[in-house]
């Protein structure tokens, strides 16, 4: 039962994510889904069926993805009716999903290990090789420039500053990717950190050289 809920929960996101072009595809999903398995089999803990549904369905609700919240809402609302499962694993899991996004540093408690290693394989996508794609495929959809250096840095923020504030791809690098590695929760996930938070850094140093022009 619990590998034909998984199978339809992929089939639910591919329909759903699978031309999405904001770095949140279902490839995205997939590798999200992939670490948070990784990581619990490396910590030895967690329960490895809400963990993988949690991962596979996270990004279905999110409001940066959706017309509206309650559009969002609806849509995860729509995969538990027609797909039944334990109360106890639905209620876990839908808990999860609302409490592991960043929403600008607004810290969120996370109740249990599930969600806590979720969280974790999520913010890994964020950043790396991987991450940098993702934050100017993002950016370039959201109409953002990729940088201003007029533009300050945001310090502290609203989510509604976070989502709807003036900002640029190079910016969101300090406003949350730089940010996301002393943000996890697992010993697993932060050895995992190490190459990517530094493939940023050094992606940042030659950005500016070019920028500069202090490569010629």
């Amino acid at each position: 039962m619990k590998d034909f809920l998984i199978k339809q929960a992929e089939i639910f996101v591919r329909n759903e994510l699978g031309d999405d072009t904001t770095g949140h595809d279902w490839y995205h999903v997939d590798r999200v889904r992939r670490n948070a398995l990784y990581i619990c089999k490396h910590e030895m803990t967690g329960d490895p069926f809400v963990i993988e549904m949690a991962a596979l369905l996270h990004d279905i609700p999110d409001e940066k993805l959706n017309k509206t919240t309650e559009q969002g809402k609806a849509k995860l609302d729509s995969f538990f009716e027609k797909h039944a499962m334990a109360d106890h694993d639905k209620d876990h899991i839908i808990q999860i999903i609302e409490t592991i996004s960043f929403k600008g540093g607004n810290k969120t408690e996370l109740r249990t290990v599930e969600a806590k290693i979720v969280q974790d394989a999520d913010r890994l996508d964020a950043i790396g090789a991987i991450g940098i794609a993702r934050a100017f495929a993002y950016g370039g959809k959201k109409g953002q420039p990729i940088y201003d250096p007029a533009i300050q840095v945001r310090e502290e923020m609203s989510l509604k500053e976070y989502r709807t504030g003036k900002s640029t791809s190079i910016h969101h690098f300090y406003e949350k990717l730089l940010k996301l590695k002393d943000l996890l929760n697992t010993e697993t996930a932060r050895i995992m950190a190490e190459k990517r938070q530094q493939m940023m850094i050094t992606f940042l140093d030659q950005f500016y050289q070019e920028w500069d022009g202090q490569d010629l």
